[in-house]
């Protein structure tokens, strides 16, 4: 579906390492698979794209995977509302109602920092000559002087989107962004009175990081501690209080793959031999392979003892 996304398994160093992107490019265009990408400062997946990947090599891709995406939640009219690498979804979606639906009526509100990081504008306008309903809108939050500007300036509020979307209250709204940027439009859509049923969004954020700490036997009241035993690696260690299977391998050594780490991917799915565990995942498992007996290991902490494939 468009606005899904597929996990690369990056060969960096001695051991891979596991990014989630989501696909720019459109399931009605199949020969090829695009993502769009940033090296930051920090980053370490994205950078050894940029530097190693050349025409020819082959990466491991697991999915795609993911339900963002307007044929999931399909409605008669769409707010795309993206900023910075949110943008790709909905790039994904428009390219796929262009080819499939173009009279789709589409209104697309993208927040960039400066006019030069407007991702897509120019396809985007392209796209727009031939797509009767598609209304565009970008906001940037400053200009430098040498920046020919005259749209939106700003942080996004509820004006400047009733301004270019006056009948947003009667749209299905996709979102994507940092985490800060769609609590903002949450809030105000919920201010507004708005169907939250209609709002749907997507983000990687990972979960914030648990210390493993001192392994102890058992809780601070004194209970006894669930014990997880990764049958192929041959260990075993106590679950500590608060961890997730996943935490738990890593103290022990044993290698699960990983990636968002907070329920979305899939990557770390394992198959649990026995034992209960308490899943909160974000939609990167199936119910039938819940049933099968699979769990996320990063977002399952264990009820009793339990034994996993890993």
């Amino acid at each position: 579906m468009p606005g899904q996304f597929v996990t690369l398994e990056l060969p960096v160093g001695s051991e891979p390492i596991y990014r989630t992107y989501t696909l720019s490019s459109s399931p009605s265009r199949p020969y090829a698979l695009s993502v769009t990408v940033k090296a930051q400062a920090t980053s370490i997946g994205t950078r050894w794209m940029f530097d190693n990947l050349k025409p020819g090599m082959k990466v491991r891709a697991l999915g795609p995977l993911g339900d963002f995406s307007y044929v999931k939640h399909p409605g008669d009219k769409y707010l795309f509302i993206s900023a910075g690498s949110g943008v790709t979804p909905m790039m994904s979606m428009v390219r796929d109602m262009s080819d499939r639906a173009p009279q789709s009526d589409i209104t697309f509100i993208n927040c960039s920092r400066t006019p030069g990081d407007i991702v897509f504008r120019h396809e985007l306008e392209y796209l727009a000559r031939f797509m009767p309903n598609l209304s565009l809108g970008f906001i940037v939050e400053k200009c430098g002087r040498t920046d020919l500007w005259s749209g939106l300036r700003g942080m996004v509020d509820k004006a400047k989107i009733a301004l270019l979307a006056h009948d947003f209250m009667d749209r299905t709204v996709f979102c994507c962004g940092p985490e800060p940027f769609m609590a903002a439009v949450r809030s105000m859509l919920d201010a507004s009175g708005f169907d939250m049923s209609r709002y749907h969004q997507e983000s990687f954020a990972p979960a914030a990081p648990v210390s493993v700490g001192e392994t102890v036997l058992t809780g601070a009241d004194g209970e006894a501690l669930s014990m997880v035993g990764f049958t192929l690696s041959g260990k075993e260690l106590p679950c500590q209080p608060g961890q997730t299977v996943l935490m738990t391998a890593r103290a022990a050594g044993v290698r699960i793959g990983a990636a968002c780490e907070s329920g979305i991917c899939g990557t770390c799915r394992v198959l649990k031999l026995s034992g209960e565990v308490e899943m909160n995942h974000n939609g990167g498992i199936l119910d039938e392979e819940i049933e099968e007996g699979y769990i996320l290991a990063c977002c399952s902490r264990p009820l009793t003892d339990i034994k996993v494939e890993a």
